[in-house]
């Protein structure tokens, strides 16, 4: 089968996307580079092209060669056989419509199934599933009773409820923020909760080419500016990532068996990143990826590397799956 790095996306988290690919086509060099753009086309694109764009994290990508629409573009990989790794994040590449488009044609792809795709997008159904599989799960505040939430806890924290947090999120520290969270939440749902203090922590879960499922081990985040958001994450030399995390072993094996938990309570597949906050009474469930960011400065990479796995085997092993699920699937 022709390997494709399919990237972009229509949604705002195609600028880490491009990145993604970037260090996905160093470690799977042979790769052919689709680009798909906020006008719904998919456009071939050149390596060349691909790793001189010197800001992904801040300026837009350019394909440089005009494009077709994306299911015709599906049928196109169909037709050639051609197995999809998906340098995607956010959006219809994370909610499980792409995964869906793929799997009516029988178009191999990596990572989670619509389904699963879809329910892990789904910030509040993820947390109600992942809470029935035992992992703690703070409880959320509707927004006719945010007033009051606000003045119980003292501080809230509101994002996107089915989209990446990296954009979007907003803490409640004073009144003039319930104002900014009822903005935000006229054009899109919002998950609302109150504000957890703790240690932020995430933790990937890896699927074998044997079918054995194992948790990565976790890492620990420390913000450069005091809030891990798009800045802190990609933009900001002072935000420290340690892999493996300074936790207890007891705080270590928690993280591992919850994030393992979700990952299974979602039917993940494939690979996937569940974040956490380590508060006084333990690990705290935030939300789960089914397509977490691959760039160098991602923390799944990191996880990796931690483990001992290189990211070009990562990635083969991963299409080796992607082909075998595709064959179940047909």
């Amino acid at each position: 089968m022709r390997i494709t790095i399919l990237f972009g996306g229509t949604n705002k988290e195609r600028l880490v996307s491009v990145a993604s690919a970037q260090a996905l086509h160093r470690a799977l060099p042979e790769a052919d580079l689709w680009f798909w753009d906020v006008a719904d086309t998919v456009h071939e694109v050149a390596t060349k092209t691909l790793l001189d764009h010197a800001r992904p994290f801040e300026d837009d990508f350019r394909p440089g060669a005009p494009g077709i629409a994306i299911e015709a573009a599906l049928d196109k990989a169909k037709a050639e056989d051609r197995v999809l790794v998906l340098g995607l994040h956010g959006g219809r590449a994370e909610n499980g419509e792409l995964q869906l488009m793929c799997e009516m044609r029988g178009i191999p792809f990596t990572g989670s199934g619509s389904a699963s795709s879809n329910l892990a997008f789904d910030k509040v159904a993820a947390k109600r599933f992942a809470a029935i599989a035992g992992v703690p799960a703070p409880a959320g505040v509707a927004l006719e009773n945010l007033d009051a939430a606000f003045a119980e806890y003292g501080k809230l924290i509101a994002k996107p409820a089915k989209d990446g947090s990296s954009y979007g999120l907003i803490f409640v520290n004073s009144k003039q923020d319930l104002v900014a969270v009822r903005n935000a939440a006229s054009t899109e749902e919002y998950l609302i909760e109150p504000f957890i203090s703790g240690i932020e922590a995430t933790c990937g879960v890896l699927e074998q080419p044997d079918g054995s499922v194992v948790s990565l081990p976790p890492v620990e985040i420390v913000p450069g500016e005091g809030t891990f958001d798009y800045a802190a994450k990609y933009l900001l030399k002072s935000t420290q990532e340690i892999c493996p995390g300074r936790f207890s072993p007891e705080i270590t094996a928690v993280l591992m068996d919850q994030a393992l938990r979700a990952h299974r309570a979602l039917s993940c597949g494939g690979y996937s990143r569940t974040d956490f906050i380590v508060s006084a009474k333990g690990p705290i469930y935030l939300e789960t990826n089914t397509l977490p960011g691959l760039t160098p400065a991602s923390l799944y990479p990191k996880a990796l590397k931690a483990q001992g796995i290189g990211f070009a085997d990562f990635l083969r092993d991963q299409i080796v799956l992607a082909e075998r699920r595709n064959r179940e699937r047909i």
